[in-house]
């Protein structure tokens, strides 16, 4: 059931916060955004609906399986924990316990991850670059003509990665390995106490909410 309910909230989660993901990493890369909704404006002018949704389609594809494999290991972690410390799987874990669990989850999660963010980071900013190539074309054109015979010769270039699983293949093919995993570190600084926070949280909200007497919230 872990697993499934890490599935099940993982695709919501991708799909609700995808949007805004794509905004936050334009932002991040190009300098011409003045803010949030100047960023939502261009790319929806540019691009319409779909221009939010770039590169979705890998992360949907793994997401269930990273959600999983991060709710299995928390739960896994904490179990093998309490048996170690205290004998039994069902005693009551300490925060500790749970910030421990939560990291290793962050931890595990990193390394399924690295490579996804990496197609998704390149697939948001592809449609920035082939705009601000496609304005170097057209200067360059108006002092050139005869090297460009027909407008579209020089200014539509075309894009380099033509999907998630195509840009996967190119960069492991031109970079290697590690490109696939640029920028893992700061991503495991981030994932792990990000999710033991996360978990900690959780389990902190869930004995506030469970009334005495009770196990769990709303019985």
């Amino acid at each position: 059931m872990d697993f499934v309910a890490g599935a099940i909230g993982g695709v919501c989660g991708v799909a609700v916060g995808y949007p805004l993901d794509t905004v936050k990493v334009r932002i991040q890369t190009e300098a011409k955004y003045a803010g949030i909704w100047h960023c939502i404006r261009d790319t929806y002018r540019q691009e319409r609906v779909w221009g939010f949704y770039r590169g979705l389609s890998l992360p949907v594809c793994t997401v269930s399986l990273v959600s999983s494999v991060s709710f299995g290991t928390y739960h896994h972690c904490l179990a093998h924990i309490c048996r170690f410390r205290y004998g039994s799987t069902d005693a009551k874990p300490t925060k500790a316990d749970i910030t421990l669990s939560g990291c290793a989850s962050g931890l595990v999660r990193v390394f399924l991850t690295s490579p996804t963010e990496v197609a998704k980071v390149r697939l948001q900013t592809q449609t920035q670059a082939q705009t601000q190539q496609r304005r170097s074309s057209a200067s360059w054109t108006s002092g050139a003509p005869a090297l460009c015979p027909t407008p579209t010769a020089c200014l539509e270039p075309r894009p380099k990665y033509s999907g998630p699983l195509h840009c996967l293949v190119t960069v492991a093919r031109e970079e290697g390995l590690r490109g696939l995993y640029k920028g893992s570190s700061a991503l495991l600084l981030r994932e792990g106490h990000s999710f033991a926070t996360y978990f900690l949280s959780y389990a902190m909200l869930c004995e506030w909410l469970t009334p005495a007497g009770h196990s769990q919230p709303g019985e």
